[in-house]
């Protein structure tokens, strides 16, 4: 099985409401779909913290979408916790691919002394899955995430989905709505 994965069924769980882990003890894929399944608002509901706020006043790093894609997985796929590193060498390949094929995106951040943060995620029409994020320096990952959020808001995106709560994300507005109306609200969005 880990061998079957493909940028196009990749693209296929997406369309159904599911995506591909690799398990970091067999290097085996399989699809999730969590019930509920946690979004990012893309409306007033989105929450940016007090000292996050200060911190994008003082703009401490450049905004770059997509210049380095690969390093930001890469990035994204190194963790000090082998149990949790679900990003392997089959992810990385496949969404390499994808972002050649014009889905997989990243959103970064530079400063002077290069690449300090980032997340990568998949657009399919009007909805935006984000992967994963990572930071070398403070509040790194949290711009991005900021900065991306208000590309989507340009460009009418519906949803940011980000698959699961964590407490991270509980900070910026995460909700969480039930497998059945995620499953309509993902049609309206692949329609849009």
């Amino acid at each position: 099985m880990t061998s079957g994965l493909t940028p196009e069924l990749t693209l296929s769980a997406y369309c159904q409401g599911c995506f591909p882990m690799a398990d970091p003890s067999t290097g085996e894929i399989s699809f999730y779909e969590p019930d509920p399944r946690a979004l990012i608002p893309l409306d007033e509901r989105f929450h940016i913290p007090h000292g996050l706020r200060r911190t994008l006043r003082k703009k401490p790093f450049e905004i770059r979408m997509d210049t380095a894609f690969a390093e930001v997985v890469h990035a994204c796929a190194r963790t000090d916790q082998p149990e949790e590193q679900w990003i392997d060498g089959q992810i990385e390949e496949v969404y390499g691919k994808l972002h050649e094929m014009g889905f997989a995106h990243s959103v970064e951040c530079w400063d002077g002394e290069g690449l300090q943060g980032g997340l990568y995620g998949i657009s399919l029409g009007k909805a935006f899955f984000g992967e994963s994020m990572f930071h070398r320096k403070t509040d790194a990952s949290k711009i991005a995430l900021v900065a991306l959020v208000q590309y989507l808001r340009a460009h009418q995106f519906l949803f940011l989905d980000t698959q699961w709560t964590t407490p991270h994300l509980l900070k910026f507005g995460t909700y969480e709505v039930p497998a059945r109306e995620y499953r309509e609200m993902l049609k309206r969005a692949l329609e849009g």
